[in-house]
């Protein structure tokens, strides 16, 4: 399987740069897909031909309207670099010079003086086609992305002092298509395309994308890089979330899913950073490739039908088979057990204990007897159930814990299994209303049980690689092929020295620690378990300061 992918990310990733005499510097590139064989078609980005629109073509990108070629600059040079398949030729080290000459802040320490490109390509011309704004992914996006949440994408800087978010509000959503002019360059088949409609929260992706765009092709064209689907929003799933770890450059690049009878393009890369004011998020955002072509579709059946015979093949795309995704991520009912809980103006997440009995963490309830449970997926969709707070730990206490009663009880509800060892390496997976709050349900993100600290021998931290953000605390640790409760996220890391926050470095209470509580109150509704996690000792309240022992070091800076 991994053989295949590899061998459809070669064959239809690329780099395209574009570049003109009145716009001065290194060409604006990034990834592409190639769609068709004959007419050699190929995908995009938008945004790296925004700053090649004439003058007095400025549109409102905020409009749904095509954009021809006559709008940008003429003689416009684009380059598409492909792989040709005849590994050991000698290639150009870069599409804009010397490696050193072409990007200054990139650097390598090289082997040799001579380098020998490893798979082989070649540098076409192409002509743009038409540039197309895909409006499910624009709506999708504007609702569950805010202005107040200072978001910031791609390469963006958080300290700039720009207005970021209208910025890519007005470009994320734009496409460009391109006809390759060489037919020596044409593509080896069309697409397979499946519907994103077809995803589910947890399903593994790959990316094929070119980090850095034309800087140094041979070495970063088609890097692969796996992930899983976070989340998604829109009309069939425009927007998609997902955690596999991508680079700048990358925008315009392939996102694949496994079918049954090999891998299926389902998107494209939009950004493949954001941040949260100070945040790193560590999700990668991208459109639905059956939405793009859709979208592209149905201006092809107005007036610029006169472009058919050249996207004739994508027409075909479109049509391409349904085939099934293959399964591999979290069963569903897992994802029911995590609940949204707002407690005034602040939220975070819970798991359901039994259909009455949740969760969270203490600082999530703030100090409040009432809260407000909200379940956002299947079978309760946006309900609303009132929940008492019946305990939650002292701010002294290194077990971030609060339990929560619901006023009326939840009907067909699944329990989760409780986990009884850890295993470090495992594959685990965390759900929670990170990030988006109710907006776009629970997120999930991939990754590993790095660690298990344990304390006279007895698990009292998990820590775990997965991505968590603002308004996970509370949500679930899950054995990924387990489909067990590891354990109750409650936080991740900052830096406080420079105010930054590391998602993919996080912290879960044990659910061994907290089984006995949990037991003793659902069979003698006594509150004893609980009020022990206040007394824990000073070696976990150590482990939980994230400090060594104070004679030995200072106070940690995180």
């Amino acid at each position: 399987m991994s053989e295949t992918l590899g061998l459809t990310a070669a064959t239809a990733g690329c780099v395209i740069a574009v570049s003109h005499s009145q716009v001065p510097g290194e060409p604006w590139s990034g990834s592409g897909v190639l769609l068709s064989r004959d007419p050699g078609v190929v995908l995009c980005h938008g945004i790296i031909f925004s700053p090649f629109l004439l003058e007095s073509e400025h549109p409102d990108w905020s409009q749904g309207k095509v954009l021809l070629a006559d709008r940008f600059f003429p003689g416009l040079r684009i380059q598409v670099l492909r792989t040709s398949g005849c590994s050991g030729r000698a290639n150009r080290s870069c599409l804009g010079g010397d490696v050193g000459e072409s990007n200054p802040a990139l650097r390598f320490n090289p082997l040799s003086s001579r380098r020998q490109s490893p798979h082989g390509s070649r540098d076409c011309e192409a002509e743009l086609l038409m540039v197309v704004p895909c409006p499910q992914f624009r709506d999708a996006f504007s609702k569950i992305f805010s202005t107040s949440d200072q978001w910031h994408f791609a390469g963006n800087d958080f300290e700039q002092e720009v207005d970021t978010f209208e910025h890519n509000l007005r470009f994320l959503h734009w496409f460009a298509l391109l006809r390759i002019l060489d037919p020596d360059c044409h593509g080896a088949s069309w697409a397979n395309c499946i519907p994103a409609r077809s995803l589910r929260k947890g399903d593994t992706v790959f990316t094929c994308g070119s980090p850095f765009g034309s800087f140094c092709p041979d070495i970063f064209m088609n890097t692969l890089s796996k992930g899983i689907v976070s989340n998604m929003a829109g009309a069939g799933n425009a927007l998609i979330l997902i955690d596999a770890r991508c680079l700048p450059g990358t925008e315009g690049g392939a996102v694949f899913v496994m079918s049954g009878i090999g891998p299926h393009l389902v998107g494209i890369i939009v950004a493949p950073l954001c941040w949260k004011s100070t945040e790193w998020v560590g999700l990668t955002l991208v459109c639905a490739i059956d939405s793009i072509l859709e979208s592209a579709g149905k201006i092809l059946s107005g007036p610029h039908g006169f472009l058919k015979p050249w996207l004739l093949p994508m027409e075909l795309v479109t049509r391409s088979h349904g085939m099934m995704v293959v399964r591999n991520g979290l069963d569903r009912q897992l994802l029911d057990a995590v609940v949204l809980v707002e407690c005034g103006p602040t939220w975070g997440s819970g798991v359901m204990m039994n259909s009455r009995l949740l969760l969270t963490c203490r600082h999530v309830v703030s100090g409040a007897s009432k809260v407000c449970v909200r379940f956002l997926t299947s079978p309760n969709k946006d309900s609303v159930v009132k929940g008492k707070v019946v305990f939650a730990t002292k701010d002294s206490s290194p077990y971030d814990v609060a339990l929560v009663e619901l006023e009326e009880s939840l009907s067909a509800f699944l329990e989760p299994v409780l986990a009884s060892t850890f295993h470090p390496g495992e594959d685990v997976s965390i759900v929670g209303f990170g990030v988006f709050g109710q907006a776009c349900g629970p997120s999930v993100t991939s990754g590993i049980l790095s660690a298990v600290i344990t304390v006279e021998g007895k698990p009292v931290m998990l820590q775990a690689t997965s991505a968590v953000h603002s308004g996970s605390s509370g949500g679930a640790l899950f054995g990924t092929h387990s489909g067990k409760l590891l354990g109750i996220v409650a936080s991740n890391t900052r830096d406080n020295s420079i105010r930054v926050t590391y998602p993919h470095l996080n912290f879960s209470i044990p659910i061994t620690v907290l089984q006995s509580a949990i037991l003793e109150y659902i069979h003698k509704r006594s509150l004893h378990g609980f009020q022990e996690l206040d007394r824990a000792g000073e070696r976990i309240q150590v482990v939980w300061r994230l400090q060594r022992d104070p004679v030995e070091v200072p106070l940690s800076k995180l």
